[in-house]
C-alpha cells in the first residue's frame, strides 16, 4: 500500500516538516466530557503500541495531545520511549480537564508550568509545537500573558514552535502574527475560519486542521465522506496538516487511502 511519506510538508516557516494527516490522541487518554458520536473504552498500551506503529508505518509523524487529554502525555511518554526522535509532537497550554471539569489559565507562571509537565509526562527535553488551547475568548487569551511566556520558551530551546488553537478568524489572524501556526476549525460544515488560512499562506505561517471530519460526524453520511472532507481541506495550499483522532486501525488506514486519493490527484 502507498503511504504519506512522500506528501511530507513544511509548517509554515517553523523549519518542521509534517505529514498530511496527524494523529490525534485525546482518545488514548480520555474518554469523559468528549463530543464524539459513539462511547469508547480507552485503549491497553497493547492496542497504543500497534497504533502508533501502524501510523508510523503510513507515513504520520505528526502526534497530536494535551495536557486536558486526560492521560494522553503520561502514555505517549513510555509509548515512544526510545523513539522520540521520529516524531512531531504538538501539545497545548491553557487548559486543564480535572473532575469531568475544564478550567483555562493564560498566566505566565501557569504556561511555564504547564511545559514542564509536559516535558516530563512525555520523556522529552523538547517539544516540537505547543499551541494555545483558548477558551473560546481569542483576543482577550492573546492579551495575556501566554503568547510572550511561549515566545521565552521558544528562545530558550524547550520548544520549536508556538500557536494558536483558537476559535475566531480574528484570534486566528492576531494569532499568526506573532505565532508560528494556527490549528484552524475548516470541513464541509464550516468553512467560516478560511480568512485564517489565507493569511498564514500569504505570511508563511503554519495551518493544522482541526475537525476536518467534524469530529466524526461527517462519518456517518454518504459515500466516502472522509475523501470530500479531505478534498477541501487540502485543496487549500496553506494546510500543512490535518489532525484525525481516531483509535480504530481500521479507520486509520481509510483515512490514508482517502488522503492519498486527494493528495496524488493534486
Amino acid at each position: 500500500m502507498s503511504t504519506l511519506h512522500a506528501h511530507h510538508r513544511p509548517l509554515g516557516s517553523t523549519g518542521l516538516s509534517v505529514s498530511p494527516l496527524g494523529l490525534g490522541t485525546v482518545k488514548l487518554g480520555r474518554n469523559q466530557g468528549v463530543k464524539y458520536p459513539q462511547q469508547f473504552e480507552l485503549p491497553d498500551d497493547k492496542q497504543a503500541l500497534e497504533l502508533l506503529a501502524l501510523a508510523q508505518d503510513l507515513g504520520i509523524n505528526l502526534i497530536d495531545t494535551a495536557p486536558a487529554y486526560g492521560t494522553s502525555e503520561e502514555r505517549l511518554g513510555s509509548l515512544l520511549a526510545g523513539r522520540r526522535q521520529e516524531w512531531i509532537i504538538c501539545s497545548k497550554v491553557g487548559e486543564e480537564f480535572e473532575q469531568g471539569q475544564s478550567h483555562f489559565d493564560f498566566s505566565a507562571a501557569h504556561t511555564r508550568r504547564s511545559v514542564e509537565r509536559s516535558l516530563k509526562r512525555l520523556a522529552t527535553d523538547y517539544l516540537d509545537l505547543v499551541l494555545v488551547h483558548s477558551d473560546g475568548h481569542d483576543l482577550d487569551v492573546l492579551n495575556a500573558e501566554v503568547y510572550p511566556a511561549l515566545a521565552q520558551l521558544k528562545q530558550q530551546g524547550l520548544i520549536r514552535a508556538f500557536g494558536f488553537s483558537g476559535k475566531t478568524v480574528e484570534g486566528g489572524m492576531l494569532a499568526l502574527e506573532t505565532g508560528d501556526c494556527a490549528m484552524v476549525t475548516y470541513n464541509l460544515q464550516d468553512q467560516s475560519e478560511r480568512p485564517v488560512l489565507d493569511f498564514a499562506l500569504s505570511h508563511n505561517k503554519g495551518i493544522l486542521i482541526k475537525k476536518a471530519l467534524a469530529s466524526g460526524h461527517l462519518c456517518l453520511q454518504g459515500e466516502d465522506p472522509a475523501k470530500k472532507s479531505l478534498e477541501l481541506v487540502f485543496a487549500h495550499p496553506a494546510v500543512a496538516s490535518a489532525i484525525i483522532g481516531t483509535i480504530n486501525p481500521r479507520h486509520l488506514q481509510q483515512n490514508v487511502i482517502s488522503a492519498l486519493k486527494v493528495l496524488d490527484s493534486l
